[in-house]
């Protein structure tokens, strides 16, 4: 993929920009480019289903298309035969811990948002009281003085 993005690059060189001398390079894609075009082939990559059969040499095992009302992958394709785990619940053979009872962030429409790291199961918000150090003052010299808060907060937790 990255040898498919690579584009030329040049430089000018001489008095005032004059262009006398130009030096160019092969120069890779900007991680953004690179980022989107992949992320394009894994939202459309194909799912395969492995086929096995008997040939003279014994048994074969093939990749075919599991629908074939989709377009059949070609080689510069993304392919899976094995489906994601589903990480919203726990499952001690692939590590996962699941997501209940994760802390989420209600207002992020990201990874981290509680619509999405709680699979739409809910969450739960509660209220913590938290003691920080504030007002703190730089004492010449060499020491701070703070002062001890009680502070609020609301924490959300995947249902």
């Amino acid at each position: 993929t990255i040898l498919d993005h690579m584009h030329l690059r040049c430089k000018c060189h001489g008095l005032s920009g004059s262009c006398e001398v130009k030096t160019c390079w092969w120069a890779q894609p900007d991680f953004r480019t690179l980022g989107d075009y992949l992320k394009d082939k894994y939202d459309s990559a194909s799912e395969m289903v492995v086929e096995k059969h008997r040939e003279s040499r014994g048994w074969v095992e093939t990749l075919r298309v599991k629908y074939a009302f989709f377009k059949h992958p070609t080689e510069r394709d993304l392919v899976y035969y094995e489906g994601s785990p589903n990480f919203c619940e726990p499952n001690p053979e692939t590590g996962s811990f699941g997501t209940r009872d994760r802390v989420c962030n209600v207002s992020s429409h990201g990874i981290e948002g509680c619509d999405l790291l709680c699979c739409g199961r809910g969450h739960n918000t509660r209220t913590e009281k938290r003691k920080e150090k504030c007002h703190c003052i730089f004492h010449w010299c060499c020491y701070v003085s703070c002062q001890e808060c009680v502070r609020v907060y609301d924490v959300h937790t995947c249902k």
